[in-house]
């Protein structure tokens, strides 16, 4: 089996496409922390508190993926093939916002929402 998966890096090109879309592009050097950062920084009374939201959505979005993979054998392939009939060996998961917080896995299109974001 073949699995593709960064849904952290997946949230931080979202929040990029966000800034794109709003014509207040972030620098292409910024790191991953500065572009966490700069999305709570929108929203946070002090850089303090945008750290400590970044610091607390990757450990969430990290902990996802690490259940995702822990659990990939025994219930999601199973999972995903009873209900899309997937049958193929490689998996591509994404992290996405769609009226909500969603993983999708792109070749069956396996769709598992997280309810509302925690923001």
């Amino acid at each position: 089996m073949e699995i593709e998966m960064d849904l952290y890096k997946d949230w931080l090109n979202t929040v990029r496409e966000i800034f794109r879309g709003s014509d207040i592009p972030l620098p292409e050097h910024w790191d991953d922390a500065q572009i966490g950062k700069a999305y709570y920084m929108q929203t946070s009374s002090s850089e303090q508190m945008a750290e400590e939201r970044r610091d607390a959505n990757e450990a969430r979005i990290r902990h996802l993926q690490q259940t995702l993979l822990e659990n990939m054998e025994q219930i999601v392939l199973p999972d995903i093939r009873s209900r899309t009939g997937y049958s193929g060996n490689r998996l591509r998961f994404r992290w996405v916002y769609a009226q909500g917080e969603h993983i999708v896995e792109e070749y069956s299109q396996y769709r598992i929402p997280l309810g509302p974001s925690p923001d």
